[in-house]
């Protein structure tokens, strides 16, 4: 370990700032992950952000959090890097079941 990682790995420990920040699917997480892994949405942001997305449905594109009230462009360029869209990953209930042809209908 050089002198500089020495220093800064407890630095950043110590400064309860997250040194590692992972992407979030602002689709799929809850509001708990979204506040703890991204810069400067807190609770009620990230409480805003899933209710949104349960009354709107999935987020086409980052630039739509900024319709939500409390966050801003900046914030979502601030956190661009750590968002993700996926929408594919979405709770199976949301997707449509196709009918199989081979299973016998019910009577």
């Amino acid at each position: 370990m050089n002198g500089t990682s020495r220093f800064l790995i407890p630095l950043l420990l110590i400064s309860g700032v997250p040194a590692w920040a992972g992407p979030v699917n602002i689709n799929t997480a809850d509001a708990a992950t979204i506040a703890k892994e991204l810069k400067g949405i807190g609770p009620a942001k990230a409480q805003a952000i899933v209710e949104h997305r349960q009354k709107h449905g999935a987020f086409r594109s980052l630039d739509e959090l900024a319709l939500i009230k409390g966050i801003g462009q900046k914030l979502v360029d601030r956190n661009r890097a750590d968002l993700r869209l996926d929408r594919s990953t979405a709770p199976a209930a949301a997707k449509p079941v196709a009918k199989s042809a081979a299973a016998p209908a019910a009577k």
